[in-house]
């Protein structure tokens, strides 16, 4: 059985040292965020353990360094936002595990937090080498006495701060993994139906796993993205420049043979004759995409059609956007099949990442969604079935 942070605030934590993996993972435009979903994401935790009187140190990464310090990848903007959202000042530790972190945990005082740099500077962090995350994990757990994994969206990566230091300390499970996980059960035990999903994204092959997993358990599965014009071009349409991953067009085909009364893929798109906001655009129907055109959202006759399917719904997984929301005239797509889920008024599931990107940026109403993931990944690894080690590993010492 999985201890808890409930557990752990009943064990008493004033005065003693916890760290904290939180998914911090933020965009940036240049050093500001642009969305700080998951800073407020992790904030109920570290805030919980703070008031208890816990020194609370916090590991997470930011982007993909190479192992090394990279100054456009240093969580400094995230120490800064998490400060004004905790209404305390919270010190950014210069390394990792090294000199600055030591010497910043050893001064904590109790209610206090430290940020500990980009766990990923560390080329041990994502190493495939078992000895020398171990490694790392020894020193993570050199500042700390409890471990509390509260980073969903990184649980289903077998690295040192989310898997390996849960084997060397006394490892709870942070209320945000436990909030996300209760969801996520009730997707794959008994929905209430009628369960539409809606899939979107660039690529077919990133989302074929639990395409296969949930069609057998899914009423209609919309599809949207670049990687519908995969399903268009089985179904025997030109698809013009649009993104098209033509070794699963087979794929895709087979999928349409088999679960066609289910999969329901776009009848009109938006298309443009470059990537670019300020491209020509047309509204085609999904069989007349012009040659040199590419399609970049779906047009309003699929969002009409989508929207009707998912107002009929009970339960909704929607996991990517349904265009390229981030330039105005691809946005339309994604948008109204979001704003469909908002009004659905179904149990709705933001599968994170993109989709939980496109509600904020796109100003739609993050209350009438009934959950907002933050780990993309983690929620479709979990849907496909699979072992996620960073919450397998906390029930190991129980």
């Amino acid at each position: 059985m999985v201890k808890t942070l409930e557990d752990l605030i009943g064990e008493g934590v004033s005065g003693r040292r916890v760290l904290v993996r939180s998914d911090l993972n933020v965009p940036l435009d240049g050093s500001a965020i642009t969305d700080d979903g998951r800073v407020r994401a992790a904030l109920p935790t570290i805030k919980r353990l703070a008031e208890a009187g816990a020194k609370v140190v916090v590991a997470a990464h930011l982007g993909r360094p190479k192992g090394e310090p990279d100054p456009k990848f240093s969580l400094r903007p995230v120490a800064g936002r998490l400060g004004e959202l905790l209404g305390a000042d919270v010190r950014l530790a210069g390394d990792v595990v090294g000199a600055d972190a030591q010497a910043a945990t050893a001064a904590q005082a109790e209610g206090s937090v430290v940020l500990l740099e980009n766990v990923r500077f560390d080329p041990r962090e994502t190493s495939k080498d078992e000895a020398q995350r171990a490694e790392l994990a020894a020193e993570f757990a050199k500042l700390a006495d409890a471990f509390v994994s509260d980073g969903f969206g990184v649980v289903h990566r077998k690295q040192a701060s989310v898997y390996d230091v849960a084997r060397v300390l006394p490892a709870y499970a942070g209320g945000l993994v436990l909030a996300e996980l209760e969801v996520l059960g009730k997707l794959t035990g008994r929905p209430e139906r009628p369960y539409v999903v809606v899939l979107g994204g660039s690529k077919v092959s990133d989302k074929l796993a639990v395409i296969e997993a949930l069609l057998p358990k899914v009423d209609t599965l919309l599809i949207g993205g670049g990687m519908a014009f995969t399903f268009l071009a089985a179904q025997g349409h030109g698809v013009g420049k649009s993104l098209l991953e033509q070794d699963f067009v087979d794929t895709a085909r087979k999928l349409l043979d088999e679960h066609g009364d289910k999969i329901v893929v776009p009848s009109d798109v938006v298309v443009a004759d470059r990537f670019a906001a300020d491209a020509a655009t047309d509204t085609v129907s999904a069989g007349a995409i012009p040659g040199e055109w590419m399609g970049l959202d779906v047009g309003p006759r699929t969002v009409e059609a989508f929207a009707a399917k998912i107002a009929g719904a009970k339960t909704v997984f929607w996991n990517g956007p349904a265009g390229v929301f981030e330039l105005a005239p691809f946005a339309a797509g994604t948008r109204g099949v979001g704003q469909a889920i908002a009004d659905s008024g179904a149990f709705s599931v933001v599968g994170g990442g993109d989709s939980a990107a496109a509600v904020r940026v796109l100003g739609l109403p993050e209350e009438k969604f009934s959950h907002i993931s933050t780990g993309g990944g983690a929620s479709l690894e979990y849907l496909e079935g699979k072992e996620l080690p960073g919450v397998a590993v906390l029930g190991e010492g129980s």
